[in-house]
């Protein structure tokens, strides 16, 4: 009895210090976790935020970029971290196909962070070499039927999104192409531009310069609907497989444990931040199209990504290295 009497004591006076740490909050700076190198998309998309999210909180947002392992050094780092609202961190689709590829991940998306907001969508792309004798996605699928394991396809490195598009697409339509893996969509657009692989799945950050330059031609975008800058571009899904639909989504999550007051102040500041022009136009200099919406949504879009990735790579038996 005494025991239990002691377990109740602590669970409120942790109740407490936690109300009355989330009254007083922020008092010092917040960390702002980046699992890539600096000056890439994620940074500059971190950073336009955290800046904004400073101004808006009376402090300090400190961007610390932990790159390595696709994201996942950062996230195992974050994962561990004081469940404060002290420590937030940017993740992609990339950390919900990490969740099913890799087996020995040491932290859980699902379980260890709490969704605090999404951020944007980048589309995707696929794109073919402008001497390809190919002007559209039909053509290229027929091409592909006819002439099975002959076309290959660059992407940004085996488990990128761009792979697991090209893999979903390959599921849908019944057909296989050969996979080169590239460090990076730049190099991979350069071999796509140059003919040294027949078929590109890039970001519209990586391939809109090309396509606008005539060295690409873009057959089809892979997000749900067109995107504004390629108005005549169709997607998958319009030619011919309407079940079809990838984006490279970007939000923000805390440990789980933060304080809900935290979190619900958080997401109402990233929300505000997003409808500001300045961001919006720089978001747009990424080719990306802010998104936004409760935390609630956020954790929606998590654990329907993490479930359909899983799928295809169950399907495709893919593993990660």
């Amino acid at each position: 009895m005494q025991m239990i009497r002691y377990l109740l004591t602590a669970c409120v006076l942790c109740a407490f210090a936690m109300t009355a740490s989330a009254q007083g909050y922020p008092n010092k700076p917040i960390h702002f976790v980046v699992g890539f190198a600096p000056g890439g998309g994620t940074d500059v998309m971190a950073r336009a935020i955290g800046a904004k999210l400073g101004e808006a909180l009376g402090t300090q947002v400190v961007v610390e970029n932990r790159p390595g392992a696709n994201g996942n050094l950062a996230a195992e780092v974050t994962a561990k971290a004081a469940p404060d609202g002290y420590t937030l961190m940017i993740i992609s689709v990339s950390h919900a196909i990490s969740r099913t590829l890799y087996k020995n991940l040491r932290y859980d998306l699902l379980k260890d962070y709490a969704p605090l907001s999404s951020i944007a969508t980048v589309p995707n792309v696929i794109v073919v070499g402008p001497s390809r004798p190919v002007g559209s996605l039909k053509e290229l699928i027929a091409q592909a039927k006819a002439d099975p394991r002959r076309i290959t396809y660059g992407t940004s490195g085996a488990g990128s999104p761009e792979h697991l598009a090209a893999v979903m697409l390959g599921l849908t339509a019944g057909v296989e192409m050969i996979h080169v893996p590239y460090k990076g969509g730049a190099l991979s657009a350069l071999d796509v531009v140059a003919g040294h692989v027949d078929v590109g799945f890039n970001t519209m950050p990586v391939a809109l310069p090309h396509i606008k330059g005539g060295k690409m031609k873009a057959l089809a975008v892979t997000d749900s609907k067109r995107v504004g800058v390629l108005p005549d571009v169709p997607t998958v899904a319009e030619s011919g497989y309407p079940q079809y639909a990838i984006s490279t989504w970007y939000g923000i999550v805390v440990p789980t444990g933060t304080p809900k007051e935290i979190v619900t102040r958080l997401n109402g500041e990233i929300s505000k931040i997003l409808t500001l022009p300045d961001v919006r136009e720089r978001l747009a200099g990424l080719g990306a199209e802010p998104l936004g919406g409760s935390s609630e949504q956020f954790g929606q879009l998590m654990q329907s990504e993490v479930a359909k990735f899983a799928k295809i790579i169950k399907d495709a038996n893919l593993q990660g290295e």
